[in-house]
């Protein structure tokens, strides 16, 4: 029963989080124009940056956060993973790389970039603070809504 649960409340989870997910910077300049969003660019590296893996599980899974981005944010996830089992499609990848010519050119991971939705850049995060909670990056975000 238990375990039931459990995996109930994970996929419950995992779906909340995807729906917060965008693939690309129209589509999130759409969402956040249509329902008054921030864009948050997330640029990592899943499968060898210990830093961007350890901001992901910090703050980017705990359920505050993610209930916060469904109702402020458009999200895009920049990941440059290396393994090749981990590779992106062709199509994300150059994505991905169009984003980081433009917001991440000096090519920092973790790096985060909060922009409005003309994609302006409002704030930027460079790598990864242990003291930085999930409130601390609420609070900062909320101070750019209007």
């Amino acid at each position: 029963m238990v375990k039931k649960l459990v995996l109930i409340l994970g996929i419950i989870l995992v779906a909340t989080y995807a729906n917060a997910q965008v693939l690309n910077m129209n589509d999130a300049q759409a969402a956040a124009k249509k329902e008054n969003k921030l864009i948050l660019i997330k640029f990592s590296g899943s499968d060898w940056c210990g830093p961007c893996i350890l901001l992901k599980k910090t703050i980017f899974d705990s359920s505050e956060f993610q209930s916060f981005a469904n109702k402020k944010l458009a999200l895009i996830n920049a990941d440059f993973p290396r393994q090749k089992k981990n590779q992106l499609s062709k199509e994300q990848q150059e994505q991905n790389d169009k984003l980081a010519e433009k917001y991440n050119p000096q090519g920092d991971f973790p790096f985060l970039v909060l922009t409005d939705a003309n994609g302006s850049i409002l704030k930027t995060w460079n790598g990864y603070d242990k003291k930085h909670t999930v409130e601390d990056y609420i609070k900062e975000i909320n101070s750019y809504i209007k």
